[in-house]
């Protein structure tokens, strides 16, 4: 049993956990660098059919996507080392982060190649005919017209890629990283005040958690106010404060199916 709940250890423990955060967002912002990186070279055989590499893509998606995050740590700090001695190259002095880093990287990628063969595909082949019609390359229909769309469909995926990744590096302190994590498990044995450091650390990781999906937000909806712009639907039905009852109804009754 610890110490008796107090809640001014709650404000108390925020700072201190708040000198590790920029730990935790080092760990985030390398592994989806990494992590896009991966997943687009991975994506790429699965999106084109090459033979044999579109068969290793799966088989690393597979793995990486059915296998516990934590047991990949393990699996990655442990053995790749011992691998490595095989061909003579240690890494018993490498910096447990570079280890930490390259899992959460690899398996960032897994999830990012899923997310981008999807984005490029559920855009229309039309649209790409269309452009090689008017005489683009492969690469400005790409560029021009796939990736502007693919983009605005992958904006919510990869929100939600973000945050699962943020919450999934609380497991780094496994490992001896002492991120926001393990240093909360430090301040609960130091002090005994064990809820009031989780309910801190647990608010820290929700206004995180908002802030990135308020920003992804935004981005996803610049992305696709095209859309926006250009749906006669939602004109159509826009309210103005200004418009009548007997105006609004006129305006549904004249249009398409509106007569008998």
């Amino acid at each position: 049993m610890g110490a008796p709940f107090d809640l001014g250890f709650v404000f108390s423990f925020l700072p201190k956990l708040l000198t590790t955060l920029s730990t935790t967002l080092l760990i985030v912002a390398c592994s989806l660098l990494a992590g896009m990186v991966v997943g687009f070279i991975i994506a790429l055989p699965r999106l084109y059919k090459v033979p044999v590499l579109k068969t290793c893509a799966e088989v690393y998606i597979s793995f990486f996507r059915g296998t516990p995050i934590l047991i990949q740590l393990f699996l990655f700090y442990y053995g790749l080392p011992e691998v490595l001695k095989l061909v003579n190259l240690d890494m018993t002095r490498t910096p447990v982060l570079v280890f930490v880093i390259l899992t959460y990287g690899l398996h960032t990628g897994a999830f990012m190649s899923e997310m981008i063969r999807a984005a490029v595909t559920a855009v229309d082949k039309g649209q790409v005919e269309a452009a090689y019609a008017t005489g683009m390359t492969s690469y400005q229909a790409f560029t021009r017209i796939v990736l502007p769309q693919a983009l605005g469909i992958a904006i919510p995926v990869f929100s939600n890629l973000v945050i699962a990744l943020l919450k999934d590096t609380s497991l780094a302190f496994t490992l001896g990283v002492m991120e926001m994590t393990g240093k909360a498990q430090t301040l609960g044995s130091a002090t005994q005040h064990f809820i009031e450091t989780y309910i801190a650390l647990a608010l820290i990781y929700l206004v995180i958690s908002l802030c990135v999906e308020k920003l992804l937000l935004v981005a996803e909806r610049r992305l696709l106010r095209h859309e926006d712009q250009g749906s006669p639907v939602k004109k159509r039905f826009t309210l103005h404060k200004k418009s009548s009852f007997r105006t609004i109804v006129a305006e549904l009754g004249s249009g398409k199916g509106g007569g008998a």
